[in-house]
């Protein structure tokens, strides 16, 4: 191999090189924080409707190492709505979740976060209709309150919902006919 030659082919490798993107360092593995909401599974029976919310926990997504939150906690579960009246049915219209601290006071979410509101209506957007002995499920996904998470500061999660009563009849009609022969 010729000196030009060689310094060609170093040329070649120098330019080749510097061309070469560098990687990027690898970022940190994000990782769920799980919390446990214990009980895990609380129900509530009212005069018209019963209310289960089961699964519940708090998650919160972080970064290994630096234990930075990538996504802040939001609280998941499973909602189930059950019409136990025997005369009227509901129509659902939404509700919402407020944390309630050991005072007995709402806990608020951080400014830069919307409230935790449940759309309780069915996918074509018109109010869900429970009529006696008829349930909803649905899955809960919402904001929660980073202050919550310290020890002995959650008490209770309510669930006020939005709904119409009405009265559920069953009316029978009887049409009086006859068959005449031609």
């Amino acid at each position: 191999m010729s000196i030009r030659t060689a310094m060609a082919s170093a040329a070649l490798a120098a330019l080749t090189a510097a061309c070469t993107p560098a990687q990027s360092p690898k970022s940190a593995a994000i990782n769920d924080k799980v919390y446990p909401v214990t009980p895990a599974e609380i129900t509530v029976k009212g005069p018209i409707l019963s209310g289960a919310l089961t699964e519940m926990k708090v998650v919160e997504r972080v970064e290994d190492g630096s234990g930075r939150v990538d996504q802040p906690a939001r609280l998941t579960g499973k909602l189930v709505l059950t019409n136990v009246s025997k005369d009227q049915s509901l129509r659902l219209l939404g509700g919402k979740l407020v944390y309630i601290d050991a005072q007995g006071k709402p806990i608020p979410l951080e400014e830069n976060r919307t409230a935790p509101t449940l759309n309780v209506g069915s996918s074509s957007g018109t109010p869900e209709r429970l009529d006696p002995g008829q349930d909803s499920s649905q899955a809960v996904e919402a904001e929660f309150p980073v202050a919550a998470l310290k020890m002995k500061r959650l008490k209770e999660i309510r669930l006020e919902l939005q709904y119409i009563p009405s009265a559920y009849r069953q009316e029978t009609m009887n049409f009086g006919v006859s068959i005449t022969q031609q």
